[in-house]
């Protein structure tokens, strides 16, 4: 009995570990409605923009951004089905107006990463538990709590991504704000869940408040 206690303490660290990492890894900090703009919110052909020089990444972000937002009488188009985007800064914009007007695109959401700030913790190396059966022996507890005591620490570190995200209608030349929201993910690019979260949450808000 004494020998599976240091077992039965893993299992609980683990079942622990499982719960706090299983919470939603993004959140909205604030979005915005433009009251000046009086178009139509109901938009037929949506193209999603994602601005990252990671190329894999930005794909991925615009062909889910895009199926989120895609419903019977909106077709959402991925930016990198009908966009050539060159390494570095040098970008033609009438290349991209002439893409904006031959597809018939009526609004754009673009997004793009404004902040990471790096988050530090620092795990305990010695983690209390309320009293389990092998306190029952002074052996038995000593066997099981002495490795976990002496458990050296350390610093776990996350990366909070802060992104914005911007709803335009092409109804002008320019193409005029309609909504705009910022989200925070911790370490959005580590695991695919948390980007299909990140722009559920997006797709989700914007739904709600501006897109009919």
């Amino acid at each position: 009995m004494q020998h599976s206690c240091p077992k039965f303490l893993v299992i609980i660290i683990a079942l622990l570990v499982v719960t706090s990492s299983s919470g939603k890894s993004s959140k909205l900090v604030m979005s915005w409605k433009n009251p000046a703009y009086t178009g139509t919110s109901r938009f037929h052909r949506v193209l999603t923009l994602g601005l990252s020089d990671r190329t894999v990444i930005r794909a991925d972000f615009e062909d889910k951004l895009a199926s989120q937002l895609r419903t019977s009488e909106t077709e959402a188009i991925p930016g990198n089905s009908i966009l050539l985007r060159p390494e570095g800064t040098n970008f033609d914009l009438d290349y991209l107006r002439t893409q904006v007007k031959e597809h018939g695109i009526d609004a754009i959401v673009v997004s793009r990463l404004i902040n990471v700030e790096i988050i530090s913790t620092y795990v305990p190396g010695a983690p209390y538990f309320p009293p389990y059966p092998y306190y029952n022996t002074f052996y038995g507890y000593y066997r099981a709590v002495y490795p976990v005591v002496y458990s050296p620490g350390y610093l776990k570190q996350e990366k909070k991504a802060r992104i914005e995200t911007n709803l335009y209608a092409i109804s002008s030349t320019e193409g005029e704000l309609v909504w705009t929201c910022i989200t925070d993910t911790v370490n959005p690019s580590s695991d695919k869940n948390k980007l299909d979260q990140l722009v559920k949450l997006v797709t989700t808000r914007m739904k709600s408040e501006v897109v009919q």
